[in-house]
């Protein structure tokens, strides 16, 4: 079996989920140097990013204006990360 790491998320009210990742996996994401923490948050925020995208301009239906709201924040903070705009990153735009 392959050893794992552990890490630990912690909410803004202080609440907590720890998970395993595959030893060596965040690695293999991160340049030279790079703390595993922000290789990390940099996924979690790419990933956010993109589900918040999903639901609001490939579902079916109305979205609500709060979900509207946030998906545009989630494109100004990932552009504040990353230094390109999501549509970018994801090869498209709306």
């Amino acid at each position: 079996m392959v050893e794992t790491e552990t890490y630990t998320v912690t909410g803004p009210e202080g609440d907590e989920d720890t998970f395993e990742l595959p030893a060596g996996l965040v690695d293999v994401f991160s340049e030279q140097g790079e703390q595993k923490s922000k290789v990390i948050s940099d996924v979690v925020v790419q990933t956010m990013a993109q589900q918040a995208h999903m639901l609001v301009h490939h579902s079916q239906g109305e979205v609500p204006a709060d979900i509207q709201e946030m998906n545009a924040a989630a494109e100004e903070l990932f552009e504040e990360r990353f230094g390109e705009p999501l549509s970018e990153a994801l090869g498209h735009s709306h």
